[in-house]
């Protein structure tokens, strides 16, 4: 388990991820503050520049929080430390097949 400074993002002590501000390694230690929020989270997976993280376990169907805001909703149960992406989240935004007609 490698302990190294590398920078991340949570804006929101509610969020349930983090953004990564450089690329960081599996299996790197980091620690995640936003104001009461902070913790040492293991990295699951690589996590790329720009790319978020889970910071709490989210569940499959949960809505899923970044800067405060809801960004989709897991496809599957997320553990602490694994890659958010396109492969467990699916966007709620400008999805034309979840629009209501009236």
């Amino acid at each position: 388990m490698m302990k190294e400074r590398f920078k991340t993002l949570m804006l929101n002590p509610k969020d349930h991820v983090a953004v990564a501000l450089e690329n960081i390694p599996s299996g790197t230690v980091v620690q995640v503050k936003c104001q009461d929020f902070s913790q040492e989270i293991e990295l699951k997976d690589d996590i790329d520049f720009g790319h978020k993280f889970a910071v709490r376990p989210i569940i499959k169907g949960q809505d899923v929080l970044k800067y405060g805001e809801v960004i989709g909703s897991a496809c599957a149960d997320i553990e602490v430390g694994t890659h958010v992406h396109v492969h467990n989240l699916e966007g709620k935004r400008g999805r034309g097949d979840k629009i209501v007609s009236h």
